[in-house]
């Protein structure tokens, strides 16, 4: 059985082989993959930022803030005045966490009281946020060992923990926002790419050559049924994550459908270029995928971007997953404003407008 069989493995591992095209897209992933996974794909919680709104101005809050200052965790403390500017923090996603002190912590634990501390985390981002919360904690318990060792505060001082935008630190509503962003991604991608490569495959190009459709033409025809694929496909996330899964709908249909319209366009960019390098789908499949697991690594999805590299940070900008799902994220759970969407939504249009210009040109230089 293995000499009947072994011939059509030679066959197949030729066919493979024997374009350099082919030779390429196989070993690109596996280089990609391993100088993006060691950096990005890491759950240490490092490099963020902690929002501090001490009302309290004495010397054990101001003792407490410089230990935090020193945590692994964080790598800048924001220092915020009044309510407004704590809301912003958190909102804006400026700060992981936010300590509050209240204007008699100092007083309290002098006189051997037992005051409260207050401590915000960003309920979109609760895996990093529960980790950050333990450095919180070790801290505040390592203070009040030292005191109580000294006999100046027998009792450990309380946190209150609150989790804004996730109060009860459900697992879907981190995950279905998200879902509306990955799985359209693929499958917009997977659409689009394959669309020339498969025309090419089957002989028919030539044909649509000599239409009466210019290349501008067939790369539109080729896009409008990927974007409708991944609408389609956002919708039934979207109702599936409301109605089966109770996660609530905070914000603006109008802003997440048509934030989603740039984000499709910039996939069907990065689509319409692979497929125009490619000759055949199987070049195209490994194409997408070669694409597909780095812009999820980048994304934040899997893991925080600040704890990334400050070189990979800057990467980042050009993953059109990383912004799309802030977006998905903040209508869904917080209802984000018009101009914070438009914020994330014009990096889109521009890796839209870089994709496709890059996707014509190669596909004209290909037809030369």
């Amino acid at each position: 059985m293995f000499r009947r069989i072994l011939p059509l493995v030679i066959k197949e591992l030729q066919m493979l082989l024997g374009d350099p095209g082919g030779r390429r897209l196989l070993i690109m992933p596996v280089v990609l993959q391993l100088l993006l996974f060691p950096a990005a794909a890491t759950l240490e919680v490092k490099n963020n930022v902690l929002a501090v709104f001490n009302q309290d101005g004495g010397a054990a809050s101001l003792e407490l803030i410089q230990r935090l200052s020193q945590a692994q965790a964080f790598s800048r403390i924001l220092r915020i005045e009044g309510q407004a500017g704590l809301t912003a923090a958190i909102e804006r996603q400026e700060a992981l966490l936010a300590v509050v002190f209240p204007p008699d912590f100092s007083r309290l634990l002098s006189t051997g009281g037992n005051p409260s501390v207050q401590v915000i985390l960003d309920g979109r981002r609760s895996n990093s946020g529960q980790i950050a919360l333990g450095d919180v904690n070790r801290i505040f318990d390592s203070y009040q060992r030292e005191r109580s060792s000294s006999g100046s505060a027998p009792k450990p001082a309380p946190i209150a923990i609150r989790h804004w935008f996730n109060p009860n630190l459900t697992y879907h509503w981190f995950v279905l926002p998200s879902l509306v962003a990955t799985i359209t991604t693929a499958s917009t991608l997977i659409v689009t790419s394959l669309s020339l490569a498969r025309e090419r495959e089957h002989g028919t190009f030539d044909q649509l050559l000599v239409s009466p459709l210019t290349p501008e033409l067939i790369m539109i025809g080729k896009a409008i049924p990927a974007m409708l694929v991944g609408t389609v496909q956002g919708t039934i996330i979207l109702f599936a994550g409301i109605w089966v899964y109770g996660v609530p709908f905070q914000g603006s249909a109008f802003l997440l459908y048509g934030s989603m319209f740039f984000y499709l366009l910039a996939l069907v960019g990065f689509g319409l270029f692979i497929s125009s390098i490619c000759s055949t789908q199987q070049q195209a499949f490994l194409g997408v995928f070669c694409f597909m697991m780095p812009a999820v690594l980048l994304s934040g999805f899997s893991a925080p971007i600040e704890n990334m590299p400050q070189w990979l940070q800057f990467i980042t900008w050009a993953d059109p997953l990383r912004h799309f799902i802030v977006i998905v994220k903040g209508v869904f759970l917080k209802d984000m404003g018009a101009l914070q969407v438009a914020v994330h939504t014009l990096p889109l249009l521009a890796i839209a407008a870089t994709t496709i210009t890059a996707a014509a040109l190669s596909f004209r230089r290909r037809l030369a």
